[in-house]
């Protein structure tokens, strides 16, 4: 269930007006909260890194790292053919194109089925070169980078999303879509809009969370030393509870 834009708003306010530092104005709010959601979202990955040195409980419900996995299984995304052969049009001979504004990151790709062994840059061009290391079609290789998507099943023999005799299959995590707190002026005054308001995409345990964030974010925007101390105390003492 996502978290309310307008409950997570209204709460920001709230807090900061008790410190009378200063009015958020909606822009300034959908600014900071689409900040917070990121660094969020991002910090799962951190965490996550953190979580695989140290072993789990044996409790289904309480077990942190089986947490962080379902906090990101949101985002996990499968797709095939045709959506690559949309979405990833050819830049070059031997590119796809990836949609990093829609992509975080890029989990695995397959061929038919049989998954790409996904390589650095260095990696990639010397198994190119090398005869004991020449990809085939039972051993894909490829490589990520700005410029897009290589896969390679032999040693000149590049492999592009709309090539009609492989299957291919991508596995991603999307970003968390902007969030928008939507209005419309009455009598001079900002009211919420459902409508056209975006909430965030974050796992609802993350309300509390987004708005000590967003606080923080508001104090040092406002300058108000008062309200970024507020945003951090309650931050760590929630941070507290979740570590009894």
């Amino acid at each position: 269930m996502p978290v309310s834009i307008d409950t997570v708003y209204q709460r920001v306010l709230t807090l900061a007006n008790k410190e009378q530092r200063g009015y958020i104005t909606p822009q300034e709010f959908n600014l900071l909260a689409n900040q917070a959601q990121m660094e969020i979202f991002e910090q799962y990955f951190y965490d996550i890194k953190e979580m695989n040195r140290i072993r789990g409980n044996d409790e289904e419900y309480s077990d942190p790292l089986n947490t962080l996995y379902e906090k990101i299984s949101f985002f996990e995304i499968q797709e095939d053919n045709a959506w690559m052969v949309t979405n990833m049009p050819v830049n070059q001979v031997t590119y796809f194109e990836v949609p990093w504004e829609l992509i975080y990151k890029i989990g695995t790709i397959r061929i038919d089925t049989t998954p790409v062994d996904l390589l650095n840059r260095k990696d990639f061009e010397n198994a190119m070169r090398l005869p004991i290391t020449v990809p085939t079609s039972t051993r894909p290789i490829g490589n990520v980078s700005n410029r897009g998507v290589q896969v390679a099943i032999g040693n000149n023999n590049f492999i592009l999303p709309n090539n009609a005799d492989f299957d291919f299959n991508i596995e991603y995590i999307r970003r968390p879509v902007a969030v928008q707190w939507a209005y419309v002026i009455v009598n001079d005054k900002a009211l919420y809009n459902d409508f056209q308001a975006v909430d965030f995409e974050l796992h609802s345990s993350e309300e509390t969370e987004l708005v000590y964030r967003i606080l923080k974010l508001s104090g040092i925007n406002l300058k108000a030393a008062e309200i970024v101390q507020v945003g951090q105390t309650l931050e760590q003492t929630q941070i507290q509870q979740e570590k009894k």
